[in-house]
């Protein structure tokens, strides 16, 4: 049988943005007079929220400039950068196109800020399918806790269990496991260290249009 709804990810499942986030990062750094870093670099702290992002770039400068202080600057960068150059994963559109037409529940669950996920999802043309967003600022907890994701199964009137996760990395996964719901990795993203291969999912996928297969 398959899933009752699905619940995806963001970046790195969705959406490619990792250089217009690497971008905003930079311009941070740039203000803050630090050195710019790479979009590989960042690529690499992405999926965590954007404090913990902002946190491991201070850090990696070498800067003891305070958090708070900072987290200002950031999100100005972040909102002028968030639609410079995002694009969406190949068979993506099609994918949730295909789960819309056969009516299935679409969430989003990201750690990416929620007043950034609409004009995102709008500017790429995906806004519709979804019918609730979790963001990283939705409730006190963000992924890999399970609250998130247990929320947005609540939201969709779906116990966790009858629900597929999809996402790229290990945030998503602890979320998933200790939220006792199933998910379906993408072998593209932002996985950082995890490995994809022994990390227990119910399938690594290289085009979201393999969902078929799970829903």
């Amino acid at each position: 049988m398959g899933a009752a709804a699905v619940i995806f990810d963001l970046d790195g499942t969705l959406v490619d943005s990792a250089e217009d986030i690497a971008e905003a990062v930079n311009r941070t750094l740039d203000a803050l007079s630090l050195p710019r870093v790479s979009d590989t670099t960042v690529r690499g702290w992405i999926g965590e929220g954007v404090r913990r992002l902002v946190a491991t770039a201070l850090a990696h400068a070498g800067s003891e400039r305070g958090l708070d202080a900072t987290m200002p600057l950031f999100m100005r960068h972040y909102h002028d950068c968030l639609l410079r150059s995002p694009r969406l994963y190949d068979g993506v559109a099609d994918a949730l196109q295909r789960l819309q037409r056969r009516g299935v529940p679409m969430a989003i669950c990201t750690n990416k800020p929620s007043a950034l996920v609409p004009p995102l999802l709008d500017h790429l043309g995906i806004a519709a399918g979804f019918t609730h967003i979790v963001g990283g600022d939705t409730l006190p907890q963000r992924k890999p806790a399970p609250e998130p994701l247990l929320h947005a199964a609540h939201l969709l009137n779906q116990a966790p269990a009858d629900c597929l996760m999809v996402g790229d990395s290990a945030t998503d996964l602890g979320a998933a496991n200790a939220a006792g719901m199933p998910i379906v990795l993408v072998g593209y993203g932002y996985p950082r260290d995890l490995d994809l291969a022994s990390a227990g999912a119910l399938a690594v996928i290289d085009d979201l249009r393999q969902l078929d297969a799970w829903t």
